[in-house]
């Protein structure tokens, strides 16, 4: 036998042999592992799609609703050859905060009757043409306005009521007459519809890290257990939920001191995902995506992370700095002075520049 023989298994194997074994085996197992991070990706890609609950809005409301904006065709140059053009249109989006008990982590982050939800914060979000600038216009959820009729899930319709608090839409329909109720008050036609709930939204900032707001007064509420001096505050997701929710221990204690809150907290976690690198990132992009997707309720037309994916990368060149925060014109109530109807003409005039 030669010095340039091995043995192995009781064959002789030489250089040639050896080299070619070992090349197998690592072409094996990167097969293996390419194997198991497309079944791992397809895994996360339908958990995070099953995350997602939505409504099917549109079949609900029907036709007799304000008209579509017309929409412009989406610019090739906004995509690659190999990929669909990003759509470029206007949007309004009617985005809820549910103050739903529902499940143990809403119930222990909001305390209260396990029974029913209520929309805690709404905001109506305007998407210019080009996706670039955004109007964000908040609602007190105390404005009374005149509640329309509503399909109901079981076939039937709610009846109209005049002088009904704002957040009552959601509670005797959910979001179909949330949606309904937001049209008939702005003559605007919702396109989309989000809704996420307590844990999802304390979920959401501590996945991106938590916030970074600042307080123009100090903020004392036992009652959202939330204590701050004015001053910047770096807050997590608990923290800045019950900053979000805090109206007792801010101006005169009603519902439009915080949302003044609330816009900050919008602006700021805009900022947020826009420096935390999600797209180079992915352990960090799956932990939001997670976060959000499992806490969510959407029209049909987001139901799915492809369609949300979409959204999101259409929205790529929209900076924190080009977004306007808003609250709807109002003014108190004659026949109740803890209750705000909407001013006029002030409040037309702007819901009329979002069409």
């Amino acid at each position: 036998m030669t010095g340039h023989e091995d043995i192995g298994d009781g064959v002789g194997v030489g250089p040639v042999g050896r080299r070619s074994r070992v090349l197998k085996a690592a072409g094996l197992t990167l097969a293996g592992l390419l194997v198991l991070g497309v079944g791992t990706a397809g895994w996360a890609y339908w958990h995070l799609n099953q995350n997602i609950k939505s409504v099917d809005i549109n079949s609900a409301l029907g036709d007799d609703r304000p008209a579509k904006a017309v929409a412009t065709p989406s610019s090739p140059a906004s995509a690659s050859a190999s990929a669909s053009p990003l759509p470029s249109g206007a949007l309004n989006i009617l985005v809820l905060g549910s103050d739903s008990r529902s499940g143990k982590a809403n119930a222990k982050l909001g305390g209260g009757d396990s029974s029913g939800a209520r929309s805690d914060t709404a905001m109506v979000v305007h998407i210019d043409e080009g996706r670039t600038r955004a109007t964000v216009v908040s609602i007190p959820r105390d404005t009374l306005v005149t509640r329309p009729a509503c399909p109901t899930s079981s076939g039937g319709t709610t009846a109209v009521a005049y002088n009904a608090m704002f957040n009552s839409a959601y509670s005797i329909g959910g979001p179909v007459c949330a949606v309904k109720t937001v049209e008939s008050l702005t003559d605007v036609r919702m396109d989309h519809y989000i809704e996420i709930d307590f844990s999802g939204f304390a979920a959401l900032v501590d996945a991106l890290g938590g916030v970074t707001v600042t307080t123009d007064e100090d903020i004392d509420d036992d009652q959202s257990h939330l204590h701050l001096t004015a001053g910047e505050h770096h807050l997590d997701g608990t923290k800045a939920l019950a900053l979000a929710r805090t109206r007792h221990g801010i101006g005169d204690g009603s519902d439009l001191g915080r949302i003044g809150l609330q816009q900050k907290l919008v602006k700021a976690l805009l900022g947020q995902v826009s420096s935390a690198g999600l797209l180079t990132d992915p352990a960090m992009l799956y932990s939001v995506a997670n976060a959000v997707t499992g806490s969510l309720t959407t029209d049909t037309g987001l139901d799915s992370l492809g369609e949300l994916m979409k959204l999101g990368q259409s929205l790529k060149s929209l900076s924190s700095d080009e977004v306007t925060t808003v609250m709807m014109p109002v003014v108190t109530a004659p026949s109740d002075r803890n209750r705000v109807i909407a001013n006029e003409p002030e409040a037309s005039d702007l819901w009329a520049s979002l069409k």
